[in-house]
């Protein structure tokens, strides 16, 4: 079984392993397909598993963690690093608490290692859709919302707190109040969008990036073949006998983050894995370097004409 190296979380957060596991489905599958794929993705070494709220796959992550216990693929709970992430419908300082304790009641767990802001914006309460409905969003209380995150971690129900898509001027803001900061913030890193200068940003202000998208996120709602199809990773890949994937995660974990890759695919979950005893040299770097920049998940879902953000400009304070 690889070996998944861990980066240190602030504020007693534990570590974080470098390489995790997303339960996103993009299109939708039934739940016995993650469930199943979980089990799969433990067996072949992964202990770093990512879901959310909106993602529907908190349940089955839940019981394929329950079943591995059962035939000893893991000794306990601890064992495992457990992220998910509260939906703009319950980004409203009183809904964070109990959205918490929804998510733990599903997944059948005391805790979680990360819970984390999924994006920077509000909608209307209660409402569980994505799209969200243009009239339904709303500005978010990030002092009010983050100080319930705040209130998750002190009642032991979130072992680190975080967020997700917030821009270098969002995450300054709620670092500027913040009793206890941000230990992680995830957002798109790949080699089609580097994200360098956030990179900096989180490492000088102790916060860890975790990259999502890593290999482009091809699917139904976004997504790109920019980073899978390009001739400067094939030529890396090639070089070294290696896949575009490993390329992309191994690039992504000599920058000093951590990962979260999708693949329901057991040969592709074993390499994904395989990127931990060899490394990229200073000429594979170059290449990468160059490579245009291009974000894929633009976030158009999440600007409103009667939401805080009208244009992808305002959601990402000018990161595009």
């Amino acid at each position: 079984m690889s070996h998944v190296p861990r980066i240190q979380l602030s504020h007693n957060g534990g570590s974080i392993p470098v390489l995790g596991f997303g339960t996103a489905p993009d299109p939708p599958v039934a739940s016995e397909i993650t469930k199943t794929a979980v089990l799969t993705a433990i067996k072949a070494g992964y202990r770093h598993f990512d879901t959310a709220c909106l993602y529907y796959t908190e349940e089955p992550l839940g019981e394929a963690i329950a079943q591995a216990l059962k035939e000893d693929l893991i000794t306990s709970r601890g064992d495992l690093f457990i992220t998910s992430k509260l939906w703009c419908s319950d980004a409203h300082g009183d809904r964070v608490v109990p959205a918490l304790q929804a998510t733990l009641r599903k997944l059948n767990m005391e805790y979680v290692d990360l819970y984390l802001v999924h994006w920077p914006v509000s909608s209307k309460p209660g409402v569980y859709e994505y799209p969200i409905k243009e009239e339904d969003f709303m500005a978010m209380d990030y002092k009010s919302v983050w100080e319930a995150m705040e209130e998750c971690k002190k009642l032991g129900l979130a072992k680190s707190i975080g967020v997700s898509n917030f821009s270098r001027k969002k995450l300054a803001h709620v670092l500027s109040f913040a009793t206890i900061p941000p230990a992680v913030n995830q957002v798109e890193v790949n080699p089609t969008w580097q994200q360098k200068e956030m990179i900096e940003f989180c490492k000088a202000n102790g916060v860890v990036v975790t990259a999502y998208a890593p290999l482009g996120a091809i699917g139904t709602f976004y997504g790109s073949k920019n980073v899978m199809e390009s001739d400067t990773l094939k030529e890396i890949a090639n070089r070294r006998c290696k896949s575009v994937a490993q390329v992309c995660l191994r690039w992504a974990v000599e920058q000093g983050i951590a990962v979260v890759v999708k693949s329901f695919n057991e040969e592709r979950m074993k390499q994904n894995l395989n990127i931990f005893d060899w490394e990229l040299s200073d000429e594979d770097h170059e290449q990468i370097r160059k490579i245009p920049q291009f974000r894929v998940c633009r976030g158009l879902d999440y600007t409103s004409k009667f939401g805080p953000f009208a244009i992808i400009e305002e959601l990402w304070d000018g990161e595009v």
